[in-house]
């Protein structure tokens, strides 16, 4: 069985909403196993045993949660075997032009630091899923579309 996590950062519930429907995607895809655990209640031990790991945060001027980077500085203690796991990112923001688009890429360089093989879009939100505020129907689609596309390549690579 594939495993794919879900870790996520959530003040408002809105990244927390983004993370279920990411998860929905993951679920799409046959042979997946997902699990969807906030960012303080992730170990390393849970980064190492994913396949893939997607990861979410709330926008705070333009870069990802402090407890989202916390778990990234602790990363440090296991650098080098997340290579070749799958990565993708996800975030809520206050609003339009907020700084979605550098958090989703604050996110995607520690996954590339890591080695990790990162999964973008060639059509809209190439950087992974955004919401304003809370998100709407058209938004959680996107996140489903992130964690389902996340999931197929979990499966071409480690399946």
């Amino acid at each position: 069985m594939v495993k794919i996590l879900v870790v996520y950062d959530s003040k408002t519930g809105h990244t927390e909403s983004m993370a279920a429907a990411v998860a929905e995607g993951v679920e799409a895809v046959e042979g997946m196993q997902v699990a969807v655990k906030r960012v303080d209640e992730t170990s390393l031990a849970d980064l190492q045993a994913a396949d893939g790991i997607i990861l979410g945060s709330p926008t705070y001027y333009g870069e990802m949660s402090a407890k989202l980077k916390g778990l990234i500085d602790r990363s440090v203690d296991i650098h080098g075997k997340l290579e070749g796991k799958v990565g993708a990112a996800f975030t809520s923001s206050g609003g339009v032009a907020c700084g979605a688009e550098t958090t989703l890429l604050s996110i995607i360089q520690t996954m590339l630091i890591h080695g990790m093989i990162v999964q973008g879009r060639s059509s809209t939100a190439h950087y992974g899923a955004a919401a304003v505020n809370a998100p709407n129907e058209e938004e959680r689609q996107s996140c489903r579309d992130i964690g389902e596309r996340t999931a197929k390549l979990v499966a071409r690579i480690h399946g």
